[in-house]
């Protein structure tokens, strides 16, 4: 039977992984309505508000699972993990509350001017309220992944009688993997939303919308996407290069170095034998991780052997990283070969349009393999070289941490159903509504379009 600490890591595991699909898309979807509705201000051409109307609906959905999935996380750090705010509670907590303030009230105000007002207040009006929006699921990454960056490179506190407290807030704030951890996720939300946008548009290509917001949106996707993703890879890079240089026992991890080596292999597959402390299977290029890793061919990568009982299970962040790298590849890829197939021929293949609607969630996939990474990755540690996993956890009954872990299971599997459900049947809906027609290219009259005007064929002038 599992104990109290396993359920506890595999309950917090559960909201953290449900609660961050849905951030991720709407950091970066929020700043394609901004930029839909600035579109439509400067052009009066209805397909931008077509677009943003449909999308600002997904936005929506979105914003409200991410907001309930992460009040219930948040719980946890009182039910289940009391010992990390206890110890470190004077800089969790202010971070914390710093995102509540600063996002979360400016999110909940401007929200409702963005969703509800675009027939009652001026146009410009509520275009600065979609760029507030956007900028407050920003700042709301700001503060989260401050926190975190700093849980995993921990600066600017001292221990007194075993509690944490803060002496330099701009070092814990800007600590040393934050520029990094930020930037990776900033852009790892752009691709996740670009491919879903990608994604939903190609179904709605292929069921017969041949309308021009579904076209618009496509390329408007794939376009952002094509930059994006080689943009991480460089990003990725230089972030691990930061954990490289903080973190050494999670980098040999990722790469499955169990003796301190020169001129490291790169593998491209293995299967790390913990008990043995040896891979089975290896595929390898020579010398390539060390001369990613350190820019030369002999450099040094310290083994795990060098951290025993201080570095984390090497298994799941092995494959996690073969996970999140693979798809970054594939990313890069497939928004590549769309651009070059719509610059050369206008539209795209049908196998192609499937092969979008298949990455429509990958962004998902590859957000959570890196997190895990980021996250198995600083084991046995809560807090980096501070405060351990098992110190921070609940004594409370393990029946009792499994009974809501058992709820938390059923009912996140519900919504995730209900969500991919939900989704493609408003792409489905969209399918049958009419083209914009000539009267509705206004030129600088505004057009709001609202959704009971799409399902009557009308548009509304405000």
């Amino acid at each position: 039977m599992l104990d109290t600490l396993m359920l506890s890591r595999i309950q917090f595991a559960t909201n953290i992984s449900f609660h961050i699909l849905f951030p991720t898309i709407t950091i970066a979807l929020g700043w394609f309505l901004a930029y839909f509705k600035v579109r439509f201000e400067q052009t009066g051409d209805a397909v931008w508000m077509r677009a943003y109307r449909f999308w600002v609906k997904i936005f929506a959905l979105s914003f409200a699972l991410g907001v309930v999935s992460g009040i219930t996380m948040s719980f946890q750090f009182g039910t289940n993990w009391p010992g990390f705010m206890e110890k470190v509670g004077n800089i969790a907590g202010p971070l914390l509350g710093y995102e509540v303030l600063t996002a979360f009230f400016l999110e909940a105000t401007f929200l409702g001017i963005m969703l509800f007002g675009i027939n009652k207040v001026p146009v410009r009006v509520h275009t600065i309220a979609c760029f507030i929006v956007a900028i407050g699921t920003t700042l709301s990454a700001f503060w989260i992944l401050s926190l975190n960056s700093w849980m995993q490179t921990p600066v600017g506190f001292e221990m007194r009688d075993g509690i944490a407290y803060p002496t330099d807030w701009l070092a814990i704030i800007f600590n040393p993997s934050f520029p990094y951890r930020l930037s990776h996720k900033l852009i790892a939300s752009g691709l996740t939303a670009s491919f879903l946008i990608a994604g939903i548009s190609s179904y709605r290509l292929l069921r017969g919308d041949d309308k021009k917001a579904p076209k618009l949106t496509l390329k408007v996707a794939l376009l952002v996407a094509a930059v994006l993703a080689p943009l991480q890879a460089y990003v990725g890079d230089l972030h691990g290069l930061n954990t490289f240089e903080h973190q050494p026992q999670k980098v040999a991890a990722m790469e499955g170095v169990w003796e301190t080596t020169q001129g490291a292999s790169l593998l491209l597959f293995a299967i790390p034998d913990h008990e043995q402390r040896t891979n089975h299977f290896e595929l390898a290029v020579p010398n390539l991780a060390s001369l990613i890793l350190t820019h030369e061919l002999n450099g040094e990568i310290k083994g795990l052997n060098e951290f025993k009982g201080e570095h984390p299970p090497v298994k799941p962040v092995f494959f996690s990283f073969r996970v999140m790298v693979g798809l970054g590849l594939l990313m890069i890829a497939v928004a590549w070969l769309s651009v070059f197939k719509l610059y050369k021929n206008k539209t795209l293949p049908k196998w192609l349009l499937r092969v979008l609607v298949g990455m429509s969630f990958s962004g998902w996939i590859a957000t959570l393999a890196g997190w895990y990474v980021t996250e198995i990755g600083r084991q046995p540690f809560i807090v980096s070289g501070v405060l351990t996993v098992e110190e921070a956890a609940t004594t409370i009954a393990p029946e009792n941490v499994g009974f809501s872990l058992v709820m938390y299971l059923l009912v996140y599997a519900f919504l995730l159903v209900a969500y991919l459900h939900t989704v493609f049947l408003m792409a489905r809906k969209a399918v049958l509504i009419e083209e914009i027609n000539e009267q509705e290219h206004v030129g600088k009259k505004r057009l709001s379009l609202d959704s009971k005007d799409l399902d009557n064929k009308e548009p509304a002038y405000v």
